[in-house]
């Protein structure tokens, strides 16, 4: 395929890398011819690069630069040109004044392309002649590594360009998914579920950035936490794409921003390209705060509160008593013993009003750190301070075997405590998605996984939890809080009622709903009946 790209920035230059080292004939062109040029010569070097490492051939690398063509005039005539892919500035008024451009250079069979991350695809095609003819196809940064490319149909696109797009893509070797044209499209807003719900914890207090970011990693296996994630996109890119995500879905309650983000971007806070952002970066920057080291009494005996038919209680009295700890049984804890609470979506002080628990003494468990290398002590205002450094202790024991000690982070008393909160959102926001019919579960989760690097997609990761222990946690959270922000999703609670999974697309008879006008069912209920 002879494909023409336009514009020769960061974006442009790693699609004509990766379509070039697919065998495809690449125009790049650019306004600025120097850019072309600068844009060529990075090329070469990274396969001058892969070939020093052995991944390329140095046939291969000549091959691939041969196929790069660079053109001086990014409107010239091309009727060999199969498909543009424009790459310039993220700016409606450019990116229609560009297809404008070629739309008069190139034949009506060229199909047209936009790599804009945030703008409406239907919109930038509405400034054609034949808006028919254009479709989005996001990449992201670096274009070569990321191998996940989102093809979004505009209103009119035409129907047979989604599949031509996806065979390109995965002809190249990325895999595509077709989305929505909305806000965000799938990956950026798939993503909101986590920033959001960190920034959420963070005005509450409820620990530190280093504290959320910790837990994220240890316990949920996230690669890297939330505000080390805002560190390293930028805190203004990463509010800026909050909000416009949050207005486009009309002020959805789910998605809302942060007041803690606004004025750190008009300080300059934005992360590491400014030297500092949540944490501090630089050859000047002071060291990580170490958390601080456990000093209580490890020996204290402990009651956990829960029966023998309550899955999380008696899975924490067998990780404690496998650590050696003194396991209180029996009906009532002893007058010394601390009192542990597998918290699921609700908070210690809740437990300790309606147990008549004592307040100075009990302390909340997530059940997600059950497994792995951290566990999480929630702590009420009421705590002992000396109870809640043996808590510590004894949470921190390590297995009889000779393990590594466990880490621990202490945080305040909030329903679900951090993990629970942060998966939440995240698969809150992945069903929104889904039940919307904004792409495929199937493709949430590969999109996820491939664009955000997640160790595995939303959807699949509820499931993992199990779709009715989702909803029961989803439902707490909301009815502890009162937060809309928790509401159960449509798409979580009637897998939970069917016995179907989070992941399952379900079916609807092909006979009983109009695809084309969404009509009503003769005989059924339509969407404006109650």
């Amino acid at each position: 395929m002879r494909i023409r790209i336009v514009g020769a920035g960061a974006m442009g230059r790693g699609i004509a890398q990766w379509a070039a080292s697919a065998g495809h004939t690449v125009e790049l062109c650019d306004v600025r011819p120097e850019a072309v040029t600068a844009a060529v010569d990075f090329v070469r070097s990274m396969l001058d690069r892969a070939v020093q490492k052995g991944r390329l051939s140095a046939e291969e690398s000549a091959a691939t630069v041969e196929r790069l063509v660079p053109l001086d005039d990014p409107w010239a005539d091309g009727p060999d040109c199969e498909l543009v892919i424009e790459a310039v500035r993220e700016d409606l008024a450019t990116k229609a004044e560009v297809f404008g451009l070629l739309e008069r250079a190139l034949p009506a069979s060229t199909v047209f392309a936009t790599n804009t991350s945030s703008l409406s695809v239907t919109r930038i095609a509405a400034e054609l002649k034949d808006p028919t003819r254009l479709a989005g196809l996001h990449f992201f940064n670096p274009v070569p590594l990321m191998k996940i490319v989102e093809i979004v149909p505009g209103a009119a696109t035409r129907p047979e360009i989604p599949p031509l797009l996806t065979a390109l893509v995965e002809g190249c070797g990325h895999r595509a998914v077709t989305v929505a044209d909305t806000p965000g499209f799938l990956v950026n807003h798939a993503g909101r579920g986590l920033v959001t719900e960190a920034l959420a914890l963070l005005e509450e207090s409820v620990t530190d950035p280093a504290g959320i970011d910790r837990i994220a990693r240890d316990v949920l296996g996230l690669r890297m936490g939330p505000f080390e994630l805002m560190d390293l996109t930028g805190l203004d890119v990463t509010a800026a794409v909050i909000d416009s995500i949050w207005q486009g879905f009309r002020y959805a309650d789910r998605l809302r921003p942060s007041y803690l983000t606004p004025n750190r971007v008009v300080a300059g806070l934005h992360g590491r390209k400014t030297g500092r952002g949540w944490f501090a970066y630089g050859p000047d920057a002071p060291a990580p705060v170490p958390e601080p080291p456990v000093m209580g009494d490890a020996d204290r005996p402990v009651y956990v509160v829960g029966g023998a038919a309550e899955p999380d209680a008696t899975a924490l009295r067998r990780t404690l008593t496998a650590t050696g700890a003194v396991v209180e049984s029996g009906a009532e804890p002893s007058a010394d013993a601390l009192v542990l609470v597998p918290v699921w979506g609700t908070t210690v002080a809740a437990a300790v009003a309606a147990h008549g628990l004592p307040a100075g003494r009990t302390f909340g468990v997530d059940p997600l750190a059950a497994v792995g290398k951290r566990r999480v002590l929630a702590v009420t205002p009421a705590a002992d301070p000396a109870a809640a450094r043996d808590a510590r202790a004894v949470l921190a024991r390590p297995a009889e075997d000779g393990g590594e000690p466990y880490a621990v982070s202490v945080v305040r008393d909030t329903a679900g405590s951090v993990a629970q909160r942060l998966l939440a959102s995240i698969v809150s926001v992945a069903a929104s998605i889904a039940e919307r019919s904004l792409a495929t579960p199937a493709d949430i989760d590969l999109a996820v996984t491939t664009g955000l690097g997640y160790p595995v997609g939303p959807l699949a990761w509820g499931d993992r939890i199990g779709a009715d222990r989702m909803l029961r946690l989803h439902r707490s959270l909301h009815t502890t809080t009162g937060d809309p922000r928790h509401r159960p999703t449509r798409w979580v609670t009637e897998r939970a009622q069917l016995g179907l999974a989070l992941a399952d697309p379900g079916t609807v008879p092909a006979d009983c709903l109009d695809h084309e006008t969404h009509e009503e069912v003769p005989g059924g209920s339509g969407p404006d009946r109650t």
